[in-house]
């Protein structure tokens, strides 16, 4: 079986992204962001999620992505996301809320939306 690129768990959790801007399409305003870090919400929280947190503008955003599509992407291809990936995948969510000015402390991303952003993000 060949092997696919894999974004790799390396470095400091927080280095996964850098520091990232999203500009609102209805305001025009900047929101600044950066990553924090990535968890298994499911001891923490009682979610079936994986959590990714980001600070954004000062303040902790929680982007909780379903386990069920982790689960569904390694049946799929055989291998585990990473860490790493699921951080990504959390940053396309969080982009695309904050351009449509749609702050929250707690974004639940669901199964089906996941597996859009994993194609959307192109991890194979």
């Amino acid at each position: 079986m060949p092997s696919l690129p894999v974004l790799a768990n390396s470095g400091a959790m927080n280095q996964f992204i850098g520091a990232f801007d999203v500009t609102s399409k209805l305001s025009g305003h900047v929101y600044r962001c950066s990553f924090s870090h990535i968890w298994n919400a499911i001891a923490t929280r009682h979610s079936d999620t994986i959590d990714a947190k980001f600070v954004v503008d000062g303040v902790g955003r929680i982007v909780g992505l379903a386990h069920t599509a982790f689960v569904a992407f390694r049946e799929k291809t055989g291998r585990d996301l990473t860490d790493r990936e699921g951080s990504f995948i959390a940053a396309e969510f969080l982009k695309e809320r904050l351009e449509e000015e749609d702050e929250r402390p707690l974004y639940d991303v669901p199964h089906d939306e996941v597996l859009r952003l994993i194609a959307a993000v192109g991890i194979k």
